[in-house]
Order: structure tokens, then C-alpha cells, then sequence
């Protein structure tokens, strides 16, 4: 396995989505990590820039064709490319990480997209409410009553999440890949959670 985690964007992807994970994973509350446990890096359908839905544009380390076939996790970041015909490309992709019992993360219309691969049939999970993850999964997507009215939900190694669960996105990936002790996950959780003023009052 190597330390690599793959943040798997299309375009118009949502870049606030990736912010807590990633920024755990390079550095810790004071200053980018010396020797990090793990390495970010950003794999899309090419190697030209990828832009999010800001408006930013980021340069992708990986094309779908050159990304590498052993990593520690891959994460299906969500926006509106999951609605187009691009994503096809990626249902290898996943469904082989899947196979392999890699640790897979899918937030927003990722996870609606991981219903319409089959892909939540077995375990556990949540995403934009049941009624977006029926309608994206169609006939494909059978297990109902797996779904849990949570911000996110870790089960086999996949972790999903709704659009408003970054941070909890984040804390659930953290944990499965052991980036810290779960008691500074949980530190990194509750600061970004409570903020700094009502974890510090009065100091």
C-alpha cells in the first residue's frame, strides 16, 4: 500500500468538500507536517486544470489513465460533474476499489453516484437525503433501508456523506485511515465543530 490518498475530482467539483481532510492530512494545528503519514494528491479525467464550482482551478497530479494502481484511499469529491457523462469513466474506477477493500470516501452527489453503481447495496451509508440516492440509483440501488439520516456514515471501509458534512466526512476518513489518535481526530473535530471561542471562553 503506499500513502497516497486520491482525491478524484470532475469538473465543476465542490472544493470546499476536500478542505478539512486534506489540511488534516498535511498539517496539524501548527505548522505542515515534517513527515506526514499520508501525501495528497488530486487525480481527474485529464491532466489539464480541473475547475470547482468557486471558480478556481486546480492541476490535477493524475489522469484517470495514469493514476496509480495501489493507494491508501481513494475520495470521490462531489459537484456537478457527477451528473454528466464524464463520470462513467470513473465506475471502474471505484468499482474496483470497492472490490479490493480499499478505503473509499464519497460526499454529495459522489455518494447519489455511488447508488447508481450498485455500490451502497451492502453497507451502511447516507448522502443527499433517500429520496436524491433513489432517484440517482434507480433500480440499481436496493437497500433502502441501509440508509441512516446522518451527516456520515463509515461501514467497510466506504465512508459517505451529505453535502453539508465536510468536517464529519473528514473526521470518519481520519479515523479509518489512522492519520492521527482518535482523541486528536476527535481534538480536530470539535475545534473546527464548536470553533474557537466557545471551546476557549473566557481565555
Amino acid at each position: 500500500m503506499t500513502n497516497e490518498i486520491l482525491y478524484l475530482l470532475l469538473p465543476d467539483f465542490a472544493g470546499h468538500e476536500m478542505v478539512y481532510l486534506s489540511e488534516a492530512i498535511a498539517s496539524d494545528e501548527y505548522s505542515l507536517k515534517e513527515n506526514p503519514k499520508y501525501v495528497n494528491k488530486i487525480v481527474a479525467p485529464t491532466i489539464e486544470p480541473i475547475k470547482a464550482i468557486g471558480g478556481f482551478s486546480v492541476l490535477p497530479d493524475y489522469s484517470f489513465d495514469t493514476m496509480p494502481d495501489d493507494y491508501a484511499a481513494l475520495v470521490l469529491i462531489g459537484g456537478f460533474g457527477w451528473a454528466t457523462p464524464v463520470a462513467d469513466k470513473v465506475v471502474p474506477i471505484v468499482s474496483e476499489a470497492v472490490a479490493r477493500g480499499k478505503i473509499v470516501g464519497a460526499i454529495c452527489n459522489a455518494a447519489s453516484f455511488m447508488a447508481k453503481c450498485g455500490l451502497l447495496n451492502h453497507i451502511n451509508h447516507t448522502g443527499n437525503g433517500l429520496e436524491q440516492l433513489k432517484l440517482w440509483g434507480g433500480e440499481a440501488y436496493t437497500n433502502t433501508e441501509g440508509y441512516r439520516q446522518r451527516q456520515a456514515v463509515a461501514d467497510h471501509n466506504i465512508v459517505t456523506a451529505n453535502g453539508s458534512a465536510a468536517l464529519e466526512f473528514a473526521r470518519e476518513l481520519l479515523l479509518l485511515l489512522g492519520n492521527d489518535t482518535p482523541e486528536r481526530i476527535e481534538m480536530f473535530y470539535q475545534f473546527n465543530k464548536q470553533g474557537f471561542c466557545s471551546l476557549f471562553a473566557g481565555e
